[in-house]
């Protein structure tokens, strides 16, 4: 049976980080809010159901026959194994799964750059805020993560390139996922930085030349960045490190 994905259309969001692991294994799936004959309304059908004991707060969500799983590291933590995208080892499973709790405290921080304030707001409401919080996240935060995993790289004792083990992971999949926004979201500042973080430049690179994700990237699965995402591109809000506070 196809695992069945449950995220917001039109956006690539937290959902995109668990298609990237589907995608690569070559997973049949179905993302459900997006196909045809199903829709959103299933999706919020199931989050507001009164008889499914295991109820998720939001999307992305997954199912697997009758299991329901929630949260993106959980999801991968799940699904790794069962798409060989996880450590055989399991101090090694561990690390992984941590390194993705990480990578989620990171997207959570990327998105409250322009909704620092409340996301029942919109950014027009809370743009000196987002401005302040922007030029906080280039110059302390964007180096603060992307050093760490930078360092994670460079210490594998199994070398090879990637973040955990001597193949390729989920988090590898991940982190190309980060790369790939926040050039998005702040390419001015990412230029910058580029020199700084050479592994994880050469991992982003290697995982879109994998021949499963260049497929996808190239495919109408893959939606593009917007506004209405994780990953947004405010010129307002992408300024050069160190140059104070973005307008």
């Amino acid at each position: 049976m196809a695992y069945e994905l449950f995220y917001w259309n039109g956006i690539q969001g937290r959902g995109e980080f668990v298609r990237l692991a589907l995608e690569d294994a070559g997973a049949a799936y179905i993302d459900v809010t997006r196909a045809p004959d199903r829709g959103t309304g299933e999706m919020i059908g199931l989050m507001e159901s009164a008889t499914e004991p295991r109820i998720p707060l939001a999307p992305p969500f997954l199912r697997d026959g009758d299991l329901l799983v929630s949260h993106v590291a959980n999801i991968l933590l799940y699904l790794g194994p069962r798409l060989g995208l996880a450590p055989r080892e399991a101090a090694l499973g561990w690390f992984a799964h941590g390194l993705q709790l990480t990578v989620t405290d990171f997207a959570a921080e990327v998105h409250d750059t322009h909704h620092p304030i409340a996301t029942s707001k919109y950014y027009e409401e809370q743009k000196a805020e987002a401005g302040a919080r922007a030029a906080e996240f280039i110059d302390n935060r964007i180096p603060k993560f992307l050093g760490y995993f930078e360092r994670v790289l460079q210490r594998n004792p199994a070398g090879g390139g990637h973040m955990v083990g001597d193949g390729v992971t989920y988090v590898d999949l991940s982190l190309f996922q980060v790369i790939e926004g926040l050039s998005y979201a702040f390419p001015k500042a990412m230029r910058r930085y580029a020199g700084r973080y050479p592994g994880l430049v050469a991992l982003h690179d290697r995982v879109k030349a994998r021949p499963n994700i260049a497929a996808y990237l190239a495919s109408p699965r893959r939606l593009a960045f917007n506004e209405n995402g994780i990953f947004r591109h405010y010129p307002e809000l992408d300024i050069e490190p160190g140059t104070g506070t973005a307008s």
